[in-house]
Parts: structure tokens; sequence; C-alpha cells
């Protein structure tokens, strides 16, 4: 199954570089591509002097302009899956082909990678506001997903076509929903995930309660109206 590693990027000078090389360490035979959303910072031109591939945005679309360029990217360019990993090093490379060895062999269409599969949830209000977002996902699409709001996933081909040429599938746990709900099927993967050892997370401790709300009632009533 030929896969796309899609990476977006906004201001991960301090990162990028490790990323790459946990990719290239791990997973050496497969494409990967950055998608520069728009950095303030020396991103742009670390990729552009290490010969990284590079799509680089203008301007600042946010995660889900960057992504959907890449999966418009990895559609375009015939390829038959695509995963997501963040550009700050907190996704390790290093179960890239298990997560594609897991969705070869349960035919499915998205893999989360997931740090609560096996592993219980630790006390904290980010945990509890994604507690909500999965008892939300449980209840309108009759399916427990314990790690909603993981950036690690694989998508397989027929989510291609989906996310590359609609702009209404976003990388989010709503969109989670809404394709459960119409019969697709999505599945977890445990993992590990790193602490960010540099940069700075977009979602402050403000931000992240108004997404999780935000996520909670979009599942709850805004998807049945896509």
């Amino acid at each position: 199954m030929r896969t796309l590693i899609i990476i977006p990027a906004y201001n991960e000078e301090e990162s990028i570089l490790n990323t790459i090389n946990n990719v290239r360490f791990h997973c050496p035979d497969m494409d990967y591509v950055i998608v520069n959303d728009g950095s303030s910072d020396n991103t742009r031109e670390i990729c552009i002097q290490n010969s990284f591939p590079l799509l680089d945005l203008p301007i600042n679309l946010g995660l889900s302009g960057a992504f959907q360029t890449g999966m418009r990217f990895a559609y375009e360019n015939g390829y038959d899956a695509a995963i997501q990993i963040d550009g700050d090093g907190q996704h390790d490379a290093v179960y890239i082909k298990p997560m594609i060895e897991k969705m070869q062999n349960n035919s499915a269409d998205i893999i989360i990678g997931s740090r609560f599969l096996t592993e219980r949830k630790p006390h904290s209000m980010r945990t509890f506001g994604s507690s909500l977002i999965s008892a939300a996902i449980l209840m309108t699409a009759r399916k427990y997903i314990g790690d909603p709001t993981s950036g690690m996933r694989l998508y397989g081909c027929r989510m291609l076509d989906l996310f590359a040429n609609s702009i209404n599938f976003g990388p989010e746990p709503d969109t989670i929903a809404y394709l459960i709900r119409k019969g697709y099927s999505v599945e977890e993967f445990q993992l590990h995930m790193n602490e960010r050892t540099a940069g700075k997370s977009y979602l402050n401790p403000i931000r992240s309660v108004k997404y999780m709300i935000q996520m909670f009632f979009s599942i709850l009533f805004v998807q049945f109206f896509r």
C-alpha cells in the first residue's frame, strides 16, 4: 500500500529536523511531504536547506487547510493511503508501518493512533474533555473511540477523495463521528506519544477547553445537518 506521510508544520523550526530524522530512520522507503503552513519562523528555510519535500503555503490556513493540502497532494499523485503526523515530534514514526499493517488486515478506512486503547486516561482537564468527546461519539455513532483528539491518523484510499475534494472534511473528532455514522470503518492502534520538547502548542488551556466544548456540541448537533 503506497502511503504518503503528511507533516503539517507551523513554526516548528526547533523540531522539524528531529521529526524528519525520525521518519527517515523508521520509514526509509516511504514518501513524506512537509506542509509549511505559512510559518513566520525559519521552518521554510530549514526545509529548503535540507531539500525536504515541501508544500509551502504563503499564508497560515490552520491545521485543516494544511492537512487538506497534503491530502490533495496524495490524491492527485495516486497514493493508496496517507498518514498525518505532527511536525513537533510528538508522533513517533515507529508506529507508522504497524498502523498500515492493521489497516490492511482489518480493511479499515481510518486508523487512529490512540494513547488510550489499552491504557487508562490520566486525570486532567484535557483528558476529561477528551472523555466528553468520546461519549458524544458513542451516543451519536454507537462506537467508542478512546482517543478522538489524536492527531496521528492513517487514512485509506476511500478517504483520500473525500478529504482532498471537500471542505467539509477536516482532521477533527466531529468528522470521525460523521464518517462512522455513514458506515466507514474507524479503528484505533495503541501507541505512546512523546512530549513536545520545543516550540509552543497552539492549544493553550483556554483554547483547549473551547475546542473540547466546540467538538462536543458539533458531534451532538451540527453533524446531523452536514
